[in-house]
């Protein structure tokens, strides 16, 4: 799935603010990285391509809250309580913050809830929908939860910042400058060696090993934006959030983007592909076995018909040449064929003479009109059942019978 991830500024100039971008045609590796305007904004290249915000970590606060039972997580109700929660914690007024839930929280159970200023996240939303670039999902740089106490250190050499993430408890996130003295701040695990990961950005590597004591291993701003938006948080929360159908249209055409380029769904890719491609050659098989019956069935009617009448030479219709051909043999010979007259008199004579006589009879080839005659409904069934045995139809139209040869309309 192709997938754009743009980083929201911090500050809000009066000019057309520019954004941090990473384009991806897979979803995992960098395709193109660069800063540019929403108007200059490179487009994702597929129509199940997705444009995701990245909300900085210095943007953001978190909170652990022990949600109440009974309580929508989506209704406007939810915000209310989040309110009454973190009020005491919170610097700012909460009508003034915009709340968003981790995408694990459930009613009755502890959450995390992340915490960023309202006006600034709605605005910076709105430039880019008016800019024509809609926002499908936002995501944090940083989320608390992991397992494991990540460092990562990023910014520029004039503005060194070191970002944490699961510390304890419970895997908190931290966002601190670069220097000895905020590094005395964490928790002792994550001033150990090890298991501690230390990953930097390049700008500020060097600085990053002498203040950690430790080498870093290089990360690209790129690669952690990616690695962000692969999660599954969605900040457009409460206010914020997208209809119901457009959020369903989005998360569609990202599993299907995702089906159709994610490597771990290439093994599924392969053998859809594989399973196609064994119907199309079954299929195929089978209607070459079909047309080669069918072939043979028509080239044996063809050689009866050439058989047993040599004077025809060019077969077009076998079954109704041979028709053709039974009729002139009957017509040269005074048979009698069961569309004539007299057979068809003879079959109604049979099966009718107890019902009286017609007191009118009309006669076309293959078609026997008999007047004057009233059946009830289980003699003319029965006499019915005993002429369809000689391939003759019974059936009565206004005050008549008619009688005609199985075929003939």
């Amino acid at each position: 799935m192709s997938i754009l991830v743009l980083t929201l500024p911090l500050a809000s100039g009066a000019g057309a603010p520019e954004y941090s971008f990473t384009l991806s045609q897979d979803g995992h590796q960098p395709t193109r990285h660069g800063r540019a305007t929403a108007a200059l904004l490179p487009a994702t290249g597929r129509a199940a391509g997705e444009l995701v915000a990245l909300v900085p970590a210095q943007a953001l606060s978190w909170q652990r809250v022990q949600l109440p039972p009974g309580v929508a997580l989506n209704s406007p109700r939810m915000r209310a309580v989040l309110e009454g929660l973190l009020e005491d914690h919170l610097l700012d007024e909460p009508a003034r913050l915009h709340f968003a839930l981790a995408p694990d929280a459930a009613a009755g159970a502890s959450a995390w809830v992340a915490v960023c200023d309202r006006a600034w996240l709605r605005g910076a939303l709105q430039a880019l929908e008016t800019a024509g670039r809609p926002v499908a999902r936002v995501v944090p740089e940083m989320a608390p939860g992991a397992s494991a106490t990540v460092l990562h250190c990023a910014g520029t050499p004039e503005a060194p910042l070191l970002l944490a993430s699961g510390l304890p408890p419970e895997g908190t996130v931290a966002v601190l400058p670069l220097s000895l003295a905020a590094l005395a701040l964490l928790p002792a695990q994550a001033q150990d060696e090890e298991p501690i990961t230390a990953t930097s950005e390049s700008a500020v590597a060097s600085l990053a090993e002498q203040i950690l004591g430790r080498p870093v291993a290089l990360s690209s701003a790129s690669e952690r934006a990616l690695q962000a938006a692969r999660s599954r948080w969605d900040l457009a929360q409460f206010d914020l959030a997208s209809s119901g159908r457009t959020r369903a249209m989005r998360k569609a055409g990202g599993l299907l983007g995702a089906l159709l380029q994610a490597p771990q769904w290439r093994a599924a890719r392969w053998a859809g592909a594989v399973l196609v491609l064994a119907q199309v050659v079954g299929l195929n098989a089978w209607a070459w076995q079909e047309r080669s019956a069918l072939a043979t069935k028509q080239a044996a009617v063809q050689s009866t018909l050439t058989t047993a009448f040599p004077q025809v030479k060019v077969v077009v219709d076998a079954p109704l040449q041979m028709e053709r051909e039974l009729a002139l043999l009957r017509q040269a010979s005074g048979a009698l064929a069961a569309a004539d007259l007299e057979p068809m008199l003879a079959a109604a004579g049979s099966a009718l003479a107890l019902q009286g006589s017609p007191s009118a009879i009309d006669y076309s080839p293959g078609a026997l009109q008999l007047r004057g005659l009233t059946l009830s409904g289980d003699v003319q069934a029965a006499a019915g059942n005993a002429l369809q045995a000689q391939a003759y139809h019974l059936s009565r139209e206004n005050d008549s019978l008619w009688l005609r040869l199985e075929g003939r309309p």
